[in-house]
Parts: structure tokens; sequence; C-alpha cells
């Protein structure tokens, strides 16, 4: 039975749902945007049946997540998600748990595997190695790329903002279509998750993200020695599964392939055939069983 709560950290209320046996080894799973928890809906079930407890957040600007304080800055930074995945963690009393995501969830579960290694047992990332390299943000990627990320430039204006704001339902479905073309996702699927991106902050900290991953937005100060520590790139040194859909839209699985120098323990990439990039939604089994693979 799934247990909806929130739980207080110092920056946020988190709305999380939380399911499997109580004593059981953890696996917290991470999602991105536009995307929210129902990404995970098939993959916790087998988990649970697994005999692993699952947490399951809705990242901040998501769902019933909320800040605390009226004038913190609504930072989407990679620092940001970070923390607030180390601080759920220290609110549930976790010591460690598998942090698996993809996405900005992915990055998150990358940061802390990287710097607070003690606290995941191991790591299940999409698309490979994704902490930002931002001192090298200017410098641009073959144009085929650089149309793929056209929604980051479009969110460095103001007329992005205003977009987003206007038509977020509309503009995330199209960036669904695009990042995952072989998905026949339909109308109710997506419908439940855009739920979740009428939250107050959803705009802002999109916002914040794509302008500061280019530079373009000031730093959240309470992440500025975090920030500091990930402009050295740190290898991962926990044992990884990276999960690449061959067929990703935004993140092209050839990208990943030279991401085992950045990891120092085990490292396996499997690149799945015809999966986008919504792999946990579409393809539940492989994200699962990597979960499954290292938890032994």
């Amino acid at each position: 039975m799934t247990q909806r709560a929130h739980i207080r950290t110092p920056i946020l209320q988190i709305a999380c749902e939380i399911s499997g046996p109580t004593a059981a080894p953890a696996a917290v799973l991470l999602h991105g945007f536009p995307y929210d928890p129902r990404s995970f809906d098939e993959v916790v079930s087998i988990l649970n049946a697994a005999g692993l407890r699952t947490v399951v957040p809705y990242v901040r600007g998501y769902g019933d997540t909320r800040f605390l304080a009226d004038e913190a800055i609504r930072s989407g930074q990679q620092a940001a998600f970070a923390h607030d995945t180390l601080d759920l963690l220290d609110a549930l009393e976790l010591k460690h748990a598998i942090l698996a995501g993809f996405d900005w969830g992915a990055r998150a579960a990358c940061i802390v595997a990287a710097l607070w290694p003690a606290r995941v047992r191991a790591l299940v990332t999409c698309c490979g190695y994704l902490i930002q390299d931002i001192a090298n943000a200017g410098k641009p990627a073959d144009p085929e790329q650089e149309r793929r990320f056209w929604y980051q430039y479009y969110f460095n204006t103001e007329r992005g903002r205003a977009g987003l704001a206007a038509n977020r339902a509309a503009l995330c479905r199209l960036l669904w279509q695009l990042w995952s073309p072989t998905w026949a996702f339909d109308k109710a699927t997506y419908a439940r998750s855009a739920a979740s991106f009428d939250n107050p902050d959803f705009v802002d900290v999109a916002v914040h993200s794509y302008r500061h991953r280019l530079g373009a937005a000031r730093d959240d100060p309470r992440y500025a020695q975090t920030e500091s520590l990930l402009a050295g790139l740190p290898k991962i040194s926990v044992p990884t599964i990276t999960l690449h859909g061959a067929v990703d839209g935004v993140i092209p699985a050839r990208t990943s392939e030279g991401h085992a120098r950045h990891f120092t323990q085990r490292y396996e990439r499997r690149v799945l055939d015809n999966i986008g990039h919504n792999v946990p939604q579409e393809a539940p089994l492989a994200f699962a069983q990597a979960i499954l693979d290292l938890s032994k």
C-alpha cells in the first residue's frame, strides 16, 4: 500500500509516495522535467514485489511539494536537486539508499553519489554521467544537438518564460512526443502527470534550471560550495548501471558511450532498443531490473 506523505526538510515540504516493506532496503526514484512520480508506477510495483521499499518524491516545483519560505530562491540549479535528495534521506532517517532517476532526477542522483557516496548503495542513471560542466556551457554542440536544445534557449527568454506559463500542458506534451518518439502514450497517461505541473513554482524552477546551466542565472548562495565542487566534475565511486534509450530524442544514446571514465567502481551501460527519454515509464521492467541487479 502506498503512503502519501509530506516530509519537512530545511527548504521544502516534499510530497512523496512511500511503499513496500518498512524495514527493507530503500530505492529512491527521482523524476525530471517535465514528468512526475507517475513515471515510476510500474517500477514501484515490481520493486515492492521483490521486497524493496520505494520512496518517490515530487521534486521542487511539482505536485504538492512546496517551499517553506516565500522569499526562498526558486532555484533549479543542479546542486539544489542534489541537496533536496540528501535532505530527504536525512528526514526519512535513511543512512543510505539506492538512487535511481532520469533527466533532472538522474543528475541529482549522480551528484549525491559523487559527493556523498556513503549515502548511496548504488546508482541507476539514465543517459550516463549528467553532472553539468557549467564552465564550458558556452561551447556549442553540433548543429543537430543544438536543435534538440531549442526549449532550453526558449526558456532563456522572457517570451519563453511566458510561453511555459501560458501553455505548459501543450508545450510539455510536445516535449514528451519529441523526446520519446516511439512511445504511444494516451491522453489519460499524460493528464495524470500534467496535473503536477500546476505547482505555483513550476515555471520559476524550470526557467532557473535552464538559465543557470548556461550561466544566465545567479546561484542560490546556499549551494555555492557544492557548485564549486561540481565544477571539478567529480568521479562517482558507487556501483552504477546506466540506461540509455536508443531513440532518446533529446540526449542521443551515442553521447554516453565514453562515460565509463567518470566511474571508479562497477559500471555497466545498457542501451534499450526502441526506448526514448522517459525510460522508467517506457521500459519499467528494464529500469526495475537494473535496480534489482544492484541490490544483490
